[in-house]
């Protein structure tokens, strides 16, 4: 590990301005995947900021009644949040269902968004890889990959996004708060990830400088009967082959709201906003859960070993919406 420079932020605006002041310098929270790269050699910064000590670790009501989320919240508190677990109960089954209860403990809501992949070319200095070294070409293609994207990805990187909070904050319309030198700025969760493209490199759509202080969730009735489904390889916690955010509102056998997003399956939380479309208004059927999968994994690109994920996203997304649709008819 190379030497750094450390300094502990007491305010935003003395954050912002560290960051400003050095293009090496990097945002220290829970340090969970950051400091595991440093010790890796594939993070070097020059400075870390510390923010825990920032005054943004509180859960609140919105005047329209969604939630505000502070960037320095831990996973755990997230979890345990009384409006959380009431009003968007795939965001604390989501947050349950990543790391360990002392991983929880440290992580936070900022951090987990800047997560980088597991993806082991990327964690492996000796080889190949386009995300951490730009141009230098991409090992998973030809290699191991039966945990990478089948949807979104490119020649240049087929990682996946490692997140299970940021897969149910895809399907609730999640907002990101950040801050400056030039002032403070908000960006949808979905234009918060950037598209691979030919630029793996470049993951999210952060002005540089910049400090996540929040997240907002909008008001949302359907949210309140919103699941987390997450499929993984051993029972102990790992991250995720495949995994499924959903949110439905059933009324009189007909699909009057419908919300879907999908991790493990491409470089970005998946919204599934074909899927959605083709069951918004129709019938609340296993056969029309299986058909509006379907539409939405057509774009699926599968590499020998990954093509699995297919058929578990479909049966994860038959199996979730049938389970809400029958608890709407209790």
């Amino acid at each position: 590990m190379r030497e750094f420079g450390y300094q502990r932020a007491l305010d935003v605006p003395g954050a912002v301005a560290l960051l400003g002041a050095d293009p090496d310098a990097r945002v220290l929270g829970g340090g969970t995947n950051l400091v595991d790269l440093m010790k890796s050699g594939v993070e070097r910064p020059g400075l870390l900021v510390d923010v825990r000590e920032l005054p943004l670790d509180r859960i609140e009501t919105t005047d329209d009644g969604g939630l505000r989320i502070g960037a320095t919240v831990t996973n755990s508190d997230l979890a345990a949040d009384p409006e959380v677990r009431r009003r968007y109960p795939a965001l604390a089954e989501a947050v349950l269902a990543g790391a360990s209860g002392q991983l929880r403990n440290m992580a936070t809501v900022g951090g987990n968004l800047l997560q980088r992949t597991r993806c082991g070319y990327f964690a492996d200095l000796s080889k190949p890889c386009n995300k951490r070294a730009p141009g230098t070409g991409c090992s998973a293609i030809e290699g191991e990959h039966h945990n990478h994207a089948i949807l979104g990805a490119t020649e240049h990187c087929v990682a996946v996004h490692p997140s299970d909070m940021g897969v149910a904050l895809a399907a609730l319309d999640a907002v990101i708060s950040y801050e400056t030198a030039e002032g403070t700025g908000e960006l949808p969760l979905a234009d918060f990830y950037l598209s691979v493209g030919t630029t793996p490199h470049l993951e999210t759509a952060l002005p540089s400088g910049a400090l996540i202080t929040g997240i907002t969730l909008p008001p949302a009735p359907v949210a309140a009967h919103s699941r987390y489904r997450k499929v993984r390889e051993r029972a102990s916690y790992a991250f995720a082959i495949g995994s499924i955010a959903a949110a439905l509102d059933v009324q009189d056998g007909a699909v009057r709201e419908v919300r879907l997003a999908f991790g493990a399956v491409a470089s970005r939380p998946w919204r599934a906003r074909e899927a959605e479309r083709v069951l918004t208004g129709g019938p609340a059927t296993a056969e029309a859960f299986a058909a509006a999968a379907d539409a939405e994994l057509a774009a699926a690109r599968t590499l020998p070993d990954n093509g699995y994920k297919t058929t578990l996203i479909r049966n994860l997304v038959v199996a979730l919406l049938t389970e809400l649709t029958e608890e709407a008819a209790r």
